[in-house]
Formats: structure tokens, C-alpha cells, sequence
């Protein structure tokens, strides 16, 4: 460990000449007024900021502190440090680490972590920090597996620290807008949704690598399988198409419903659904029939990677009078659903985003919930929107609002009694998606399939030996 300055107190009757001052101000009648507030807007004390450690920089955590560069970055962890590099650079005051348990055992200053690793360790980092004390922020997806939502969202009440999910368009105008109008009956009652995403643009619907390269210089393979089951390095695997896989993310639906389907779930209160079903797209090979009489066509159904493409059918009970039964459909693999009569023959759908389909009408967002309208153009140009009665993030900051949450300055707006429920409504449809065109019966409260128990084999997951929450 470092040598630390140690501060000595004056000898019982000497006098620092801040005391001194102090005391002939206070004889006067002067006020003292402290440094930040001299320091006019936006001066921050050095003791009213953060300390903020990321594990994973090299990818999105990049951003993320970058995001949170205004507080102290006091230490980085990734488990390659080759392509960790360039951001340790940027922070020259960071202590560095591989392995995020040696970090958080080592180093007792931090306040609070940033988890930006792939989709499989989420839960085990966060769990750990929480268990601390610490204040997390964690990419989206919140987790890999529905088991590890619900249990991130107990904890986060139990150790009562804050949180925050980064499905940075919850901070934005777009989702507030959306549930401003839904809620003043701009389409009237809200009977049907259909979500959609360019991704993936990685490749998916594939076989496990056959060949075993060996693990790039700097590269800790064993901590980056963490608490999945192991399986030799490839590059398919790290640094960037880990989502297609099982074992490691969370596939297409994963990587963007927690953005595209939050103003869905936001406006219309959508909470657990009752049932899911999925439809997908698979490889079909022709193979020569045994009787040498043509050939047969079969399916390659791979269990280790997400499928090319999926179309999932969710259906959510009404909720109140005001809110009755959804259906949500979720399209991804390049698929979309049918373009709306209402869009103008010159306007383009959005590679990603929401069409909301009411009694009166129709609204139409982007990927983040940016950009919200009611279509055609000539119902938005005369639409009155109501008054804006939903707080507001902002600068629509999404690092930002958590960190101003950690200092008590205001609620995280992705907080996981929020995103914990969401992330477990998202991830259903992964379920779904490992029984093509099968419905299966949700039991949310329980964490259960009712009526086709295989399923609930992979709600939660197997962790390797010597990894647990």
C-alpha cells in the first residue's frame, strides 16, 4: 500500500493561523463563507464528490466514466490489458486491477462502481459492491438471467444503496413525452405495441468454435468466463460478439429492449406479462436422403448461440380501468413489422424504435423513445400536448442522475425496483426463444413457468465452481 501523509494536530496552545483568522472574523462580526460557495456555479468541493471505481473500460465503461469524470476515478479494473490501456491513460490517478474482488477488498475508499463487463458477470460484480455498501451502476441488460434480476433487485432494498441501470434514454425527454400524452388520451386506449431493432450485427445462430487460438497477451481468459461454465478462448467469444452466446449475453432482445421497449413499459405500466411465445429464424441445410432419393432439409437448431432473427409475442393483463391488455411484439434480425397506413409514403420506419397502436391513433418513437410523434404529420402539427407534469432529468443526464442520487440530491430514475422488473419482462423472451412456437404461461411474482416446467431449468443460472452471488 501506498505511504500516506499522516496529518499531525497542534501542540495543546498553539494557535493555526485558520484558527486565529477564524476567531478575529467571528469577533468582528464577519461571516466566513466556504470555498464552493466563492466558487460561484457549478464549483464542486473536492470533498462533495464521488469516488467511483469501473470494472470492464474497455468497452462501454469507457463511457461511462467518462460520463462520471467530473467525480474522483479512483480505480479501473478490466481483465485485458491490452485493450484496457488507452483508457488507464486517461485517468493517471486510478489505481488499475484485473480481478474486480482484489479491487473491492484492496481498495476502501471507493463509494461507488460502475459494472460495464459482459452480460454473464453483471450480477456478481453488483451483488458484491452492494453487499459493501457501494452504489452501483450497471449496463444494460441489469442481468443475463431472470433469477439474477429479481435477486439485484432484493438486494438493492436490503443494503438500501443506489442504483442505476444504463438504459440511458429513461433519463430523457422522449419517455416522459410519451407517457404525458398516452396518459391524456392523444391515441386513446393502448391495445397493441410492436417493438423493433436493427440488431444484431454481430453474427448469431451459429455453432460453437471447433478451433482453440491461443489467448491473446494480457488477456485473464479465466476471470473473463467468471462465473460462467469454461470453454477455450476464441475471438467470436471477446472482446465483441460475447452477446450471441448463452453462456455470456443476452442476444439481440437483450442488447436493446431495455431501451426500446422502456417507453412502452414506462407509459403503460406494463408490469409482469402473463404469457410469452417466440417465433425465430434458424439455418436449414440439405442433406441427402438415406434412400438416395433426393434430399431432405434439416434444421440446425444450435442451443449455444441466439438465433439469426426472432419475432417474440408477449401478452400483458389490463391494468386498471385505465390501462387495458397488451399485446407487446418484439421483432429483431432485420424482421419489422407491418409499416403503419398512417406513415407518409416518404417517411422511413426507424432502424429501431416503437409504434404504440390506440383506439384513436398511433405514436411512433425512436430507439431511445427520442423523437415521439403521432403519425400522420398533419396529427401532430394539431395536437395540443398537454402540460409537462413528470419531472424531468437534467441536461436528460443519465450518469449524471445517478450520481447526483448517490449524493442525496435526487432519485436515479433507473433505479432497480424500475429496472430490476423491466430486465426480468425483457429476458422472458430469451426463455421463450430456447421453445420456438411454444406459449409459455408466466407466473412474474414466482419467477415461474406455469405449464411447461423444462423451462424454468434456465430462469436461473449454473454458476462455475467457486462463483455465487
Amino acid at each position: 500500500m501506498e505511504d500516506q501523509k499522516k496529518q499531525e494536530s497542534p501542540a495543546i496552545g498553539e494557535i493555526s493561523r485558520r484558527t486565529f483568522v477564524g476567531g478575529v472574523a467571528a469577533a468582528a462580526g464577519i461571516m466566513i463563507v466556504p470555498r464552493h460557495v466563492l466558487g460561484g456555479a457549478g464549483y464542486q468541493a473536492p470533498s462533495d464528490k464521488l469516488n467511483i471505481a469501473t470494472v470492464g473500460v474497455s468497452g462501454q465503461g469507457s463511457s461511462n466514466t467518462r460520463g462520471c469524470a467530473g467525480e474522483n476515478i479512483v480505480a479501473l479494473c478490466d481483465v485485458d490489458d491490452v485493450r484496457s490501456e488507452r483508457v488507464y491513460q486517461l485517468y493517471p490517478n486510478a489505481k488499475t486491477y484485473r480481478d474486480w474482488r482484489v479491487m473491492l477488498e484492496k481498495q476502501k475508499d471507493i463509494d461507488a462502481v460502475i459494472v460495464a463487463t459482459p452480460d454473464h458477470s453483471h450480477a456478481v460484480i453488483a451483488m458484491a459492491a452492494m453487499k459493501l455498501g457501494k452504489h452501483v451502476f450497471v449496463q444494460k441488460p441489469l442481468t443475463r438471467t431472470l433469477w439474477e434480476a429479481r435477486m439485484l433487485t432484493e438486494a438493492a432494498r436490503t443494503y438500501k444503496v443506489v442504483t442505476q441501470m444504463g438504459n440511458q434514454g429513461h433519463s430523457g425527454e422522449g419517455v416522459r413525452l410519451i407517457e404525458e400524452w398516452i396518459a391524456a388520451g392523444a391515441i386513446g386506449k393502448v391495445h397493441e405495441v410492436h417493438c423493433w431493432t436493427n440488431r444484431p450485427i454481430w453474427t448469431q445462430g451459429m455453432r460453437r468454435p471447433a478451433d482453440y487460438p491461443a489467448v491473446p497477451e494480457g488477456l485473464d481468459w479465466d476471470l473473463w468466463i467468471g462465473p460462467s461454465p469454461m470453454r477455450e478462448y476464441h475471438p467470436t467469444y471477446h472482446p465483441f460478439a460475447w452477446r450471441s452466446w448463452f453462456d455470456f449475453g443476452a442476444g439481440a432482445l437483450g442488447d436493446m429492449a431495455c431501451h426500446v421497449m422502456d417507453a412502452a413499459y414506462t407509459a403503460l405500466k406494463l408490469g409482469y406479462p402473463t404469457s410469452v411465445m417466440a417465433n425465430i429464424a434458424y439455418e436449414v441445410i440439405a442433406r441427402e436422403r438415406p434412400d438416395g432419393k433426393g434430399v431432405s432439409y434439416v434444421r440446425l437448431d444450435y442451443r449455444d448461440s441466439y438465433p439469426m432473427a426472432s419475432v417474440i409475442h408477449y401478452n400483458f393483463p389490463a391494468r386498471g380501468k385505465k390501462y387495458p391488455a397488451v399485446k407487446l411484439h418484439w421483432y429483431d434480425g432485420g424482421i419489422l413489422p407491418e409499416r403503419p397506413d398512417e406513415l407518409e409514403p416518404d417517411r422511413r420506419m426507424p432502424e429501431s424504435g416503437t409504434l404504440f397502436v390506440g383506439e384513436k391513433g398511433k405514436l411512433m418513437c425512436e430507439t431511445y423513445s427520442e423523437s415521439p410523434r403521432l403519425i400522420p404529420d398533419a396529427r401532430m402539427k394539431a395536437y395540443k400536448q398537454p402540460k409537462k407534469t413528470i419531472p424531468r432529468v437534467e441536461k436528460a443526464n443519465h450518469d449524471l442522475n445517478w450520481i447526483d442520487a448517490c449524493k442525496g440530491k435526487t432519485k436515479a430514475v433507473s433505479h432497480f425496483d424500475y429496472a430490476g422488473p423491466f430486465t426480468e419482462t425483457v429476458l422472458l423472451g430469451n426463455l421463450a426463444v430456447l421453445y420456438p412456437g411454444r406459449k409459455l404461461e408466466w407466473d412474474g411474482p414466482n419467477l415461474k413457468v406455469t405449464n411447461f416446467a423444462t423451462a424454468n431449468d434456465f430462469v436461473k443460472p449454473t454458476f462455475r465452481q467457486g462463483w455465487s452471488l
